[in-house]
């Protein structure tokens, strides 16, 4: 696939995919191996919704991931896992290797009794088994739903139920950072209160004591052993279901976002190969979990489409220690590194001096995911650790997406700290007011919204096509609505203000609360902030401010409070100015590292009766703390 090498050839090859999309996209299609060609490339209607890419192409998206690549560089490492402690050995698998498990797997599947469309949970580490599972039931015809290990046994029965799985594959236990985390057990109480699952495939990674109920566990090992590495791909649909990915929404149950074979393939190896500027001979690193969007399109179906080698790790940044990351970068020559500003935040807290201790001399892009960047982590990203030399990526796009929508292309589009810049190729984004009226021009700021699909849109919600469209496309009828705020600069390059939700109305006034938090984080001593509305009786709504200080700051805190609102003043206008300043020790976050505003809200709102499930957070006690800083606690 050819690359986009320079702005004015990312001019022309934009306009060409808005003036004639469809056949933009079908001349991108031709690279890949198809068992039967499309005979429609583009059926769609943004009010039903329905929307149809490759119409009646028949493929397997593994053929693909592997068999092509076997047939060009079977020896070629697809896939390095890094284990959660460095003394681990690491482990490299060919692309004629990872071929062979995943067969193996396969084939295994299927003497369980899981055929196309059975749905699979697959509830694992950050191992390499993981990654087989998903390439395993893709190449069956089995429609994949990973949950991020991390979450509850609650939440897991809950995606179960919803898709009324037949299988899960999980492990016995999880290694992360120093925790040992039981996750079968975890299972075996999910399923206490569900009856669609028939077999539970446990891969053994820690070696801790489970339980096996006879009949329905099978040990991973014991599935393979003895089992033929051939096997024949199941012919998909270019429309058949390849996996389930839920998340979750400002209320009710998790949405089960459907993603398809065709679209969805030939997108995520468009995007990975262009925006990263991957080569053939390159290492690939996203420091994501298999458990959301970014492990599925960019650890795994993404890279191995584009025959890279892409890199898995099993831990936590700061574990042993918080070089972790810049060492892994050098032991393993590490040229893309992808990873969320919550992460680099966390990082950052540790000081300049500590990156300096390695070469990060591979490098040639970094990239940014998961939520808008503040200014502050862009530089030190760029500086510290991409040494002023690497592009940053600064990647907008959602679950809902599936690939990448909106960033520049390493090396190709100038980069401008936090603005995730450009619209790729084939996305045609807008800016729309309350009432749905396209705000044109520049210097604008309004709802963002799609006008036209691309190939990785999702297709529904499982099991609940109307809650799809009320969600996304009813609040502006015949356009995909994101849920999120941007602004349109002077030069045509969209920032992303945060949620629609996460939007203060103060006098009138709709400010972001990522561009408030953008000027908070801008204060030398302050790590991360989090701001969040509470009901004013003058203003309608008050700013409320939740700030993390380093280590390092020994200045009189009331002082601290005095020139974070002065700062943001400076940046934005006294409108934005926080109305209540808390100092807290961390903020609550999800095990993805999102911060779960929820609570912060109702803790600004002295509304902390019924705050909810919180055992799920990624540090659930920082809560208490938060409430007795507050002066809320009983």
């Amino acid at each position: 696939m050819k690359r986009i090498s320079s702005l004015h050839q990312y001019c022309h090859q934009y306009q060409k995919s808005i003036d004639d999309p469809e056949s933009f996209w079908e001349q991108i299609a031709e690279d890949f191996n198809w068992h039967q060609k499309w005979n429609r490339v583009l059926d769609w209607d943004f009010q039903t919704p329905q929307i149809k890419w490759f119409e009646n192409a028949k493929l397997n998206i593994t053929d693909n991931a592997l068999d092509k690549h076997v047939e060009k560089h079977p020896d070629k490492v697809a896939i390095i896992w890094e284990p959660n402690h460095p003394d681990e050995s690491v482990i490299k698998l060919s692309y004629r290797e990872l071929h062979d498990e995943t067969c193996r797997f396969a084939n295994g599947l299927e003497t369980l009794g899981i055929t196309k469309g059975d749905r699979v949970i697959i509830y694992m580490p950050m191992v390499v088994q993981a990654a087989i599972a998903m390439l395993a039931c893709a190449r069956i015809g089995a429609i994949h739903s990973v949950v991020f290990a991390g979450f509850s046994a609650h939440s897991l029965a809950d995606r179960i139920d919803n898709c009324q799985a037949k299988l899960v594959i999980t492990s016995d236990g999880n290694f992360r950072g120093e925790k040992t985390i039981e996750v079968k057990k975890l299972v075996d109480q999910a399923l206490a209160s569900t009856k669609s699952v028939q077999h539970v495939v446990v891969f053994k990674r820690t070696g801790q004591p489970i339980s096996m109920k006879t009949s329905r566990d099978i040990w991973w090992e014991d599935l393979v052993s003895n089992i033929s590495t051939k096997h024949q791909p199941t012919i998909m649909d270019a429309e058949d279901p390849l996996f389930i990915l839920y998340t979750s929404g400002s209320t009710g149950k998790p949405k089960g976002v459907v993603h398809t074979t065709a679209g969805y393939m030939v997108y995520t190896a468009y995007t990975f190969i262009n925006v990263f500027q991957y080569q053939q001979n390159d290492i690939y690193w996203c420091s994501a979990d298999v458990g959301w969007i970014t492990g599925h399109s960019y650890i795994v179906y993404g890279p191995l489409l584009a025959g890279a080698t892409t890199l898995m790790f099993e831990g936590v940044p700061t574990f042993p220690h918080p070089g972790r990351f810049w060492e892994i970068i050098d032991k393993h020559h590490v040229n893309q590194f992808y990873t969320a500003p919550t992460a680099i935040r966390a990082l950052q807290a540790y000081g300049s001096d500590l990156p300096k201790k390695y070469s990060l001399e591979s490098l040639k892009v970094i990239g940014s995911v998961g939520e808008p960047i503040n200014k502050e982590a862009w530089h030190w990203y760029h500086k510290h650790i991409g040494r002023g030399r690497c592009p940053i990526v600064d990647t907008w796009w959602q679950t809902e997406t599936g690939g990448m929508m909106i960033s520049p292309i390493a090396g190709v589009t100038p980069n401008k700290p936090t603005f995730a810049s450009l619209p790729l190729p084939g996305v045609q984004p807008v800016l729309v007011d309350k009432t749905g009226k396209i705000l044109e021009g520049m210097n604008v700021k309004g709802n963002l919204c799609i006008q036209f699909p691309w190939p990785s849109i999702l297709r529904t919600t499982w099991g609940d096509h109307q809650r799809c469209k009320e969600t996304y496309f009813s609040m502006y009828p015949g356009m995909y609505f994101t849920g999120d705020e941007a602004k349109r600069d002077h030069d045509g390059y969209l920032r992303i203000l945060g949620r629609v939700d996460d939007v203060i109305n103060v006098s009138g006034h709709r400010l972001g609360t990522a561009e408030i938090e953008n000027a908070i984080n801008a204060h030398k001593n302050v790590t991360e902030s989090a701001v969040v509305g509470f009901p004013h009786q003058i203003k309608g709504e008050g700013i409320y401010a939740y700030v993390v200080l380093g280590d390092d700051s020994s200045m009189d805190h009331d002082t601290i409070i005095d020139e974070i609102i002065q700062e943001v003043r400076l940046f934005i206008g006294p409108i934005a100015k926080p109305d209540k300043v808390l100092l807290v020790p961390d903020l609550p976050k999800t095990r993805s590292g999102k911060i779960m505003r929820r609570i912060l809200r109702k803790v600004a709102s002295q509304d902390i009766q019924q705050l909810g499930d919180i055992s799920t957070l990624l540090n659930p006690d920082v809560v208490q703390e938060i409430i007795e800083k507050a002066g809320l606690a009983s």
